[in-house]
């Protein structure tokens, strides 16, 4: 799947949910925490002197920050649709087992957007060398992929819905 519009970032279902309940979060709960801290840091009289202050106005630069960043990439997001890919292909939302030849280890992969990206976790980005060289592959394929650490070499044992977006 092919992302025409270079603007765009593609998100699974739960990433996209995720950006929006951090954007209503902050912006109800959150500005309403630094209001308050605000008004009290004020009571405490001179303001040049005021280090709670100081610290609520940098907080509030932090939280107005985030709210702009959140709208900018929820403006500038598309909602993979699951319907739209085949389930033997390795795509955006799909959870991929694959063998690391060289180690002889199995490792399962969650293929997400690049601002859902958590490689501890294993969720790793579309974009992500391993990603991308993964996107359009089946099972029983093998292959190969240039990272910091060298040549790495994977064969594709399972591909499914990713957990990520269930």
């Amino acid at each position: 799947m092919e992302n025409k519009d270079e603007k765009l970032t593609l998100y699974t279902a739960e990433g996209f949910k995720a950006l929006t309940d951090e954007l209503t979060f902050l912006k109800g709960t959150k500005l309403e925490e630094v209001k308050k801290s605000l008004a009290e840091a004020r009571s405490f009289g001179d303001l040049s002197e005021n280090s709670e202050y100081d610290e609520a106005k940098n907080e509030q630069a932090k939280v107005v920050a985030r709210i702009n960043e959140l709208e900018e990439l929820i403006n500038h997001a598309r909602v993979i649709d699951e319907s739209e890919m085949k389930a033997d292909v390795v795509n955006l939302g799909s959870t991929v087992k694959v063998l690391d030849m060289a180690e002889k280890e199995e490792i399962e992969y969650s293929l997400v957007s690049t601002n859902e990206a958590n490689p501890m976790l294993g969720r790793i980005s579309d974009r992500s060398p391993i990603g991308s060289a993964m996107i359009g592959c089946k099972v029983g394929d093998v292959i190969k992929v240039d990272t910091p650490a060298g040549v790495l070499k994977f064969k594709i044992l399972g591909i499914e819905r990713s957990k990520a977006t269930n």
